[in-house]
């Protein structure tokens, strides 16, 4: 099937597809036929139709990957692991010995080029080691008689399979090339990967990250029906739950002193407030350092030190603001020790900000460390330590100080 009859497929099915989770994508296209579906899939990315065509039995996956252009392409890409570029890897079109005639490889591309678009022609020795690649203009301007061998650019950048997305897009960021070659670790020839589907994924990971900060799965869409979103988010909220009764469990530790000093009360969610957006302005440079690779093995205690120190500078200046407020509010209550209840809300901003920007330093590197994503849930834990020590802290030294 070529790519003619595969652009058939109804606009707004594709689009519905485009628009909704991988689950749901495949139930929405699993009584059509092997044909329609595989119209469906030639429309969307590379990386989402294949993982689309994962939710498919194995024998259905290799029936409709019969009936598209890439064939059997979309199908190898299920041995590479998620989120590397062997899953977004398409057959390269135009692949010929480095010793074959620029006669008789324009004369090949002719029958080629009607059904697949090509780019490049990359240039193989006997073992298929890729070799070189050879822009269109240099076939336009060689002689028939003269070999690949003669006009190709020798030692070309290439992709591995096994590479991490993020690290594909640092290699390639500087390029700009419409198409990068993947080679396996003996330099062999595999296939190809287009530049645009590259960003086209990595856009879709960077979007799905602030999401999954607050427990959105990356698959849930704006088209997700809501029985999936529910179960998509529904257990998260109830690890939030739990975690906020840790937080609760601290204050009824110290229900005593916030009955003999009400004032309290009204600045455990300023504090709180404070600390964590403290931690969430930490936990947004890791990540973003994270995802562009710039924390370097050895660099997280670098990296706790700064944010710690960070915390403490912001926490001081803050905490100068919320001690005067105190002193205000306790005066105008009559309170028998505005000094030193100003102090301690000093003392307290300033100690729960400094723990707070370790902690939104350590909670991805932590979770990281664990093996999971680094933002899954991290402002649910975030906020659960920065509560806990915040308020700790100041309800803490009340007891300790005034109680």
């Amino acid at each position: 099937m070529n790519d003619t009859a595969l652009a058939a497929a109804p606009s707004d099915l594709v689009e519905r597809v485009r628009a909704t989770d991988l689950k749901s994508a495949a139930r929405l296209l699993e009584p059509l036929p092997d044909v329609a579906i595989a119209q469906v899939l030639a429309q969307l990315s590379t990386g989402q139709a294949v993982e689309v065509l994962e939710e498919f039995p194995r024998e259905r996956r290799t029936l409709i990957a019969a009936e598209t252009a890439a064939g059997p392409d979309w199908l190898e890409g299920h041995r590479y692991p998620e989120g590397s570029v062997g899953r977004l890897m398409e057959r390269a079109p135009a692949v010929f010995p480095e010793q074959a005639r620029i006669g008789e490889v324009v004369e090949t591309l002719r029958n080629v080029v009607p059904t697949r678009q090509v780019v490049y022609v990359f240039c193989v020795d006997a073992q298929r080691r890729f070799t070189g690649v050879v822009a269109f203009r240099e076939l336009l301007y060689a002689p028939d008689e003269a070999t690949l061998a003669s006009v190709m650019v020798r030692s070309p950048f290439a992709l591995r399979p096994s590479m991490p997305l993020p690290a594909a897009m640092r290699e390639v960021v500087t390029r700009h090339f419409p198409v990068y070659p993947v080679c396996d670790d003996e330099g062999r020839l595999l296939g190809q990967v287009k530049g645009q589907v590259l960003f086209e994924q990595q856009a879709f990971e960077i979007s799905a990250q602030a999401g999954a900060m607050v427990g959105v799965e990356k698959e849930e869409r704006l088209a997700t029906p809501w029985p999936r979103a529910l179960r998509f988010r529904h257990p998260w909220l109830q690890l939030n739950l739990l975690t906020a009764f840790v937080a609760g469990a601290v204050v009824g530790l110290f229900q005593d002193t916030i009955d003999r000093i009400v004032l309290l009360a009204v600045f455990i969610p300023v504090l709180a407030g404070q600390c964590s957006n403290t931690g969430c302005q930490a936990l947004a440079v890791t990540l973003r350092g994270m995802t562009l690779n710039e924390v370097k093995p050895g660099s997280a205690g670098r990296l706790m030190i700064k944010e710690a120190w960070l915390g403490l500078l912001n926490g001081a200046i803050t905490g100068v603001v919320a001690g005067i407020a105190m002193y205000v509010l306790a005066v105008s209550q009559k309170d028998t020790q505005p000094l030193l209840l100003a102090f301690i809300t000093f003392a307290a901003m300033t100690l729960s900000c400094m723990a707070s920007g370790v902690a939104g330093a350590g909670v991805p590197l932590a979770l990281k460390r664990m093996g999971a994503d680094p933002a899954t849930a991290s402002s649910i834990f975030l906020t659960t330590a920065t509560d806990v020590v915040a308020i700790g802290l100041l309800l803490g030294m009340a007891a300790w100080w005034v109680a």
